[in-house]
């Protein structure tokens, strides 16, 4: 049973965030590294994915939506992908890039010693772009929860890029936010689990970032794309204006 678990989700092809928090001391000293999400769709795909590859073993990897919206647009399944940056993405990937994405779990449980069972995910246990926030209605938890084992006791999820702890039917519901898109605040958002709970956020030189995507990616755009993310010029009122309708709080009971 691992004594610490650190998550990182939302990665979204970001290098220089991810390995900030890589550098950190608490993940490297970590016993297990969960990825929970959306790792490639940004600006540095395979660096970010060989990089991740190289942790081995000490990696449990989820797919997340992104990931899958990749994987679908090079293998013909779709002719778009809502978010800009994600067809150019999806035409850098290798053919091993598309089988590790095309390999990886939509949930996986872990014991974590002092939380017991931990399900993670990418959105909901049961989807990978249902939108459940720190303020959902606990009958959409109940909805969420639905057919989950009842010795999970903890819940793990990412998707939305705001960091959150919250109580939801006696299930402690953890989203550590993004590395590399956060809403809200700057810096890189992970969690820390074992034997509780977290909420870790890592500095780093936001403008030396900027200027390395924009030299390393040739992605057009590049610069301004990090510019506007890493910055976090979207707020997280605005995150949560966005996502509010897709949690099902306006339905009628």
């Amino acid at each position: 049973m691992p004594n610490r678990v650190a998550v990182l989700s939302d990665i979204h092809g970001v290098l220089p965030a991810l390995e900030a928090v890589l550098a950190e001391p608490d993940v490297r000293a970590a016993d297990r590294i969960v990825l929970t999400g959306d790792i490639a769709a940004g600006p540095q795909p395979t660096r970010v994915l060989d990089l991740l590859t190289a942790l081995g073993d000490r990696a449990a990897w989820i797919g997340g939506n992104a990931d899958r919206e990749l994987l679908e647009y090079r293998r013909g399944r779709r002719d778009t992908i809502p978010d800009p940056i994600a067809p150019w993405a999806a035409e850098q990937l290798r053919e091993d890039h598309l089988d590790l994405l095309g390999s990886l779990p939509r949930s996986l449980s872990l014991p974590v010693r002092g939380l017991g069972r931990v399900l993670f995910c990418h959105a909901t246990p049961r989807d990978d772009e249902e939108v459940v926030l720190v303020d959902s209605r606990l009958d959409r938890w109940k909805e969420v929860f639905d057919g989950l084992d009842g010795d999970v006791r903890t819940v793990v999820c990412g998707h939305t890029h705001m960091p959150f702890v919250r109580l939801a039917h006696g299930r402690l519901v953890v989203n550590p936010g993004s590395v590399g898109m956060p809403y809200g605040r700057t810096g890189a958002h992970w969690a820390l689990l074992g034997p509780g709970v977290e909420l870790r956020t890592t500095d780093f030189d936001i403008g030396a970032a900027v200027i390395q995507v924009g030299r390393d990616s040739a992605y057009p755009g590049a610069t301004e794309w990090a510019d506007y993310f890493l910055h976090a010029r979207a707020t997280d009122a605005e995150a949560l204006g966005t996502f509010a309708p897709r949690d099902g709080r306006d339905r009628t009971p």
